[in-house]
């Protein structure tokens, strides 16, 4: 597939290696040469330097025979991304998509305005990750989760404690147990220091493993008993940084909790912020970072911690602070990608990276239209994936047992209709389920191939 991104940023940097692994043919262009060195010195991509939006540069990429335009210029290059993503697509780029940094492109009339001008899919990274902090206070045992199906089918990453009854059990054990539940979830990965594994029979349990597990709706509550864990009611919080990831999470939450106190070192953010958030948004003008500060703020009073400001290490280790601090539930945002196993290493709760986030909206683009969604989940490399299953494909021609789908690759459960099932070996895959599949990059071309 050829693909060009414009913006070696970030977010357009971390896609242009995540898909040249994919063995598809990029190019990227960006004002800045020096950042295009960088990353053409160690990756495989052809390099443009100039403005996206010049026609020049868009013909000298070759976006007349690209497969896919990705605008990812950072979120104050909004108008680029735009008009650039336009010009590729009338100049004969078959998809194009932008980022943008404004919520009110999102709504479902506006959408439809850029859909006529020729855009596919706009994208807002710090809304994206907004969701994500939102869905992870509602379901607080887990350190990333992910529903299907208006939650009939749930994937949920959970981190083995010392409480944990699964510690020292091997799959079969669990399985076994499964089934006397009536089989309502799944093991599907185990993360555990930089490996994902993709579970055998006699893989076991180890203390501090990330399990990713498969769930139907009704077989949470009977899930947590094997993980010692307990969901925690969240109804005050306290969040760290006016950045705008914090400012969203703090008007969506604002209706589910009782109060929330936001703190920012910024005093015109503040200004601003109090003058927009609901009323039950207390603003704090501060330096959240000193733990003496935190007290004075009574930390020891709320149920969640949220540290989104623009500094990784800040969040983490103010993370670290409030858990020490005894707030049961801690969320850090880290952009930095080789600090996420330390952070959860630390004892932050949960990650949320918007690289990763977003690199999964745009891969959907690079495989098969029959790909719902696609979404990484923290602590591991690995995708989950949703299928539609088109008549006549290879995926249901027989019971999963005898299919010679990819080992590192694992169907996790399905949704037919109405009803959810967790997959098995007698599985039967029917013509329009949806399926959730979890894999790691190297085997996610092959899947791909099952469901074509």
């Amino acid at each position: 597939m050829k693909i060009v991104i414009a913006g070696a940023g970030e977010v357009g940097s971390h896609l242009a290696k995540m898909l040249s692994n994919e063995a598809n043919e990029i190019t990227v262009i960006d004002m800045n040469g020096e950042r295009l060195d960088v990353l053409r010195s160690h990756t495989d991509v052809i390099t443009v330097e100039g403005n996206p939006s010049a026609i020049h540069v868009l013909q000298e990429a070759e976006v007349s025979t690209a497969d896919l335009f990705i605008a990812v210029n950072p979120s104050e290059s909004q108008d680029v991304n735009i008009v650039s993503a336009m010009l590729a697509k009338k100049m004969g780029c078959k998809k194009a998509t932008a980022r943008i940094n404004n919520e009110e492109y999102l709504s479902y009339e506006n959408k439809y305005l850029f859909t006529e001008m020729g855009i596919d899919l706009l994208f807002y990274p710090e809304k994206i990750a907004a969701g994500e902090i939102v869905d992870l206070l509602k379901r607080s045992a887990s350190t990333d989760s992910l529903a299907f199906a208006r939650g009939k089918l749930q994937v949920a990453v959970f981190k083995l404690e010392d409480e944990s009854p699964m510690i020292g059990m091997n799959m079969v054990e669990f399985s076994q147990a499964a089934a006397e539940d009536g089989m309502k979830f799944r093991v599907v990965a185990i993360s555990r220091g930089d490996q994902t594994i993709i579970p055998k029979f006699d893989t076991k349990f180890k203390y501090h493993d990330l399990v990713f597990i498969v769930s139907k709706r009704e077989g949470v509550d009977v899930l947590m008993k094997y993980l010692g864990k307990r969901n925690i009611e969240v109804d005050k919080v306290m969040i760290l940084g006016g950045s705008p990831i914090a400012e969203i999470v703090a008007k969506q939450i604002s209706k589910q909790v009782d109060s929330i106190k936001l703190i920012e070192l910024n005093k015109e953010k503040c200004l601003h912020l109090s003058e927009t958030l609901p009323s039950n948004v207390i603003v704090v003008n501060g330096d959240g970072r000193n733990s003496d500060m935190l007290l004075e703020e009574n930390i020891r009073d709320y149920d969640a911690f949220v540290a989104v400001t623009n500094n990784s290490e800040t969040n983490i280790l103010a993370c670290v602070a409030a858990k020490r601090l005894g707030v049961e539930r801690t969320i850090a945002e880290v952009e930095n990608i080789e600090y996420i196993k330390l952070a959860e290493s630390m004892g932050v709760d949960a990650v949320i990276n918007k690289k990763l986030i977003t690199a999964g909206r745009i891969f959907k683009f690079t495989l098969s239209n029959k790909v719902r969604f696609i979404k990484y989940m923290s602590g591991t490399n690995a995708e989950v994936l949703e299928y539609i299953v088109a008549p006549e494909t290879e995926i249901t021609k027989c019971p999963l047992k005898d299919m010679a789908f990819p080992a590192n690759a694992i169907i996790g459960g399905i949704i037919r209709g109405n009803e959810s099932f967790i997959a098995v070996g007698d599985t039967q895959i029917q013509a329009y389920d949806r399926v959730a599949v979890f894999a790691l990059p190297e085997a996610v071309k092959e899947v791909d191939k099952f469901f074509r």
